[in-house]
């Protein structure tokens, strides 16, 4: 669906600003079929296992989500999130050179005709998401579905380099990339023009910003209240898109409601049905979730 002419010809010239070109030597391995990246992926993932890569971090997070799954289960859904991992790498680098037309054929996003009718309407829709099977996918599909406009928030990378690489790849199909920290202030400064504003929120928040404790994968965990400071504070309404692996290299996403700027809510219940919503997508597919990653740093304390 071509976006609105309307909506790309916005008062912002970054509206309209070419995405930053993607490094040749990217687009030269993304020449590889695809076939050939999953054989690669397959080694990447034995030698995961074999070497127990950050097992540190995965087998503890593993046990304690899932305190009743034994040693063996365990173990082998560790396998099973090392492969599923590995696939998203390399589908990453072959999303260098997909045509949107391949995008739609390998992600296909179901739920979004609610959105574009507010859309439609002159108003902009927040859509969260969680870290779950390929969500750079998920990113390159409702931008190549939606057919309006698509601000992502993000953190930018340490390495300057592979930050500007990874904005490249992001932007293929034309998401504009907000780093985290300005995301506000831009919503403000563009609160004039439709589109969708897309944040991954299952990350852990730092030590200095404001957060809400809950209970997810059965342990004390800190979400971000941004997503719902700012639905708060713009009305503009929030759904959720879930994502779920249909085989390999195909994914099926569906955006769900979460709040229609309209219904009361008390302060963190839209924080707490987010999280709800991604725990149920993780428990339905454990293996898809990134483990690797140290979400339970912060220790809630006995005041929180």
């Amino acid at each position: 669906m071509a976006v609105p002419v309307a909506q790309q010809a916005g008062d912002d010239p970054e509206s309209t600003a070419a995405p930053p070109a993607v490094p040749g030597w990217i687009r030269a391995l993304a020449l590889l079929p695809l076939g050939s990246w999953y054989a690669f992926a397959r080694l990447l993932a034995w030698i995961a296992v074999l070497v127990n890569h950050r097992g540190h971090v995965v087998r503890p997070n593993l046990q304690i989500a899932f305190p009743e799954r034994d040693t063996r289960s365990i173990r082998e859904l560790a396998r099973q999130f090392y492969w599923g991992y590995a696939q998203v790498l390399v589908e990453l680098v072959k999303s260098a050179r997909m045509s949107p037309e391949e995008m739609r054929r390998r992600v296909e996003v179901a739920g979004l005709e609610p959105l574009r009718h507010v859309l439609a309407g002159g108003r902009p829709v927040i859509v969260l998401a969680a870290h779950q099977c390929n969500w750079e996918w998920l990113l390159l599909g409702l931008c190549g579905e939606l057919g309006y406009p698509v601000d992502a928030a993000y953190k930018p990378l340490v390495n300057p380099w592979a930050d500007k690489a990874m904005i490249a790849i992001r932007s293929r199909f034309g998401a504009r990339l907000v780093p985290a920290q300005n995301l506000l202030g831009d919503i403000l400064a563009r609160r004039k023009l439709a589109r969708a504003i897309a944040i991954n929120a299952d990350q852990e928040p730092v030590q200095s910003e404001n957060k809400h404790w809950l209970r997810f994968l059965n342990r004390d965990s800190a979400f971000y209240t941004g997503p719902e400071e700012i639905a708060r504070a713009t009305r503009y309404p929030v759904w959720f898109l879930k994502i779920h692996r249909v085989s390999r290299g195909v994914y099926a996403a569906e955006a769900v409601p979460v709040w229609d700027a309209v219904e009361k809510l008390a302060p963190g219940e839209l924080t707490e049905r987010y999280a709800a919503m991604a725990e149920a997508q993780i428990r339905a597919a454990p293996a898809d979730w990134p483990w690797t990653h140290k979400r339970w740093r912060l220790q809630r304390n006995l005041y929180s």
